[in-house]
């Protein structure tokens, strides 16, 4: 009996958590990593290293694989065009994918299909940045880079067209975005496989520190049941729409008017995710592998009422194995995942996961561990 082999491009914590969900399955791996330190080089036996940005590079990879998926967005699209050229088999494919890597794509798209997003265009200079915040409510406006841009990396909060020259300095597109009064951000993850069989987590809430994914809540509390389930069917009808296959996290804002507005998609595992290795039957990673593969779905109920899940970031502290001791006796329940990754300031370096029926003691739990693990708190 032969097992398929995956193909994951890019060697990152997604790629690792990826791989480790795929081994109860007996699923084998064969990674393309940027280098032999990457997280998921660490721990896959088969490694490539190489450029993605290479296509002859991603055609000797593909060789031997069954399937290829990805842990980030930036193949070019015609590179994956030119792989399904080849008879290989790549999920999310690219007519799919090109809408999580490019964000003008992505909102010319979706306004075509319905979803609800913030007003928007693509704008040429800054003073076309001006022109498009007078088209509206004025001041201040958000840029982003159509490509490129990840953890408010190419992100402006632009309050004058002096404010806009940066962000063309790339020599990048610019997408230029009204400022949503939104009272939190949410996430809707969902999976789908290739025979649109389709399924659909807990709405969370998405706490951002900085640009940076801080604190994920699952469910997202005080969410009212049919917005929650309004999401929930948005995110299934983008990811029928455009063909995703796998994983499909649809960031949204939760607007003070009581409406959600689409953000950012990513075709992938996700942060917003990371709650569902502990908290939930079938995690995101397992559905990924099974999706990609077109495997039956698993069940994506939580397993708790609640699941918080806090990123660790790497602080001034750079012991964290040595803090274990007092974060696995102080919480036994407690749940810690590790990237291998070396310890910098700011830099994602893991997450926690805690569960249970009270959500304040959840969260305290959670932020306890993380703030310990990067020695912003000692006790």
């Amino acid at each position: 009996m032969t097992f398929p082999v995956v193909g994951m491009v890019g060697g990152g914590q997604l790629a690792r958590m990826t791989h480790e969900a795929g081994i109860p399955l007996g699923i084998r791996f064969k990674l393309l990593s940027d280098t032999p330190q990457d997280s998921a080089a660490q721990v896959v036996s088969d490694v490539v290293i190489g450029d993605y940005r290479d296509l002859d590079t991603l055609r000797d990879f593909a060789r031997g694989c069954d399937v290829i998926t990805f842990d980030h967005e930036h193949v070019p699209t015609e590179h994956l065009r030119a792989l399904e050229a080849d008879g290989i088999v790549v999920r999310p494919g690219p007519d799919a994918l090109v809408h999580a890597h490019d964000k003008g794509v992505m909102r010319a798209r979706l306004s075509e299909i319905g979803a609800p997003c913030p007003r928007h265009r693509i704008v040429a200079d800054p003073a076309d940045v001006s022109r498009f915040a007078a088209e509206g409510d004025g001041f201040p406006v958000i840029l982003k880079t159509v490509v490129g841009g990840y953890d408010g990396k190419g992100v402006w909060f632009v309050r004058s067209e002096a404010d806009a020259a940066d962000a063309f300095k790339a020599g990048v597109a610019v997408l230029a975005e009204e400022k949503v009064d939104f009272v939190r951000e949410l996430a809707a993850n969902v999976v789908r496989s290739p025979s649109d069989q389709a399924v659909a987590y807990p709405v969370v809430e998405s706490i951002q520190v900085g640009g940076v994914c801080d604190t994920v809540i699952a469910p997202a509390p005080d969410l009212d049941d049919a917005l929650a389930g309004e999401a929930q069917q948005l995110a299934l009808r983008i990811a029928s729409e455009l063909g995703v296959v796998g994983h499909l996290a649809v960031e949204l804002f939760e607007t003070r008017d009581g409406r959600i507005l689409v953000n950012e998609l990513a075709m992938r595992p996700h942060n917003s995710g990371h709650w569902t290795q502990d908290g939930a039957i079938t995690s995101q990673f397992a559905n990924h592998v099974r999706a990609v593969l077109d495997l039956p779905l698993g069940d994506p109920r939580p397993r708790s009422k609640w699941t918080v899940m806090c990123n660790v970031l790497g602080g001034d502290y750079p012991d964290m194995y040595y803090a274990y001791l007092h974060c696995m006796a102080r919480d036994p329940q407690l749940k810690i995942h590790m990237y291998g990754k070396d310890v910098k300031p700011g830099r994602k370096v893991g997450h926690v996961n805690t569960y249970g029926d009270d959500l304040a003691d959840v969260r305290e739990r959670a932020r306890h561990a993380a703030d310990y693990l990067r020695g912003t708190i000692t006790e």
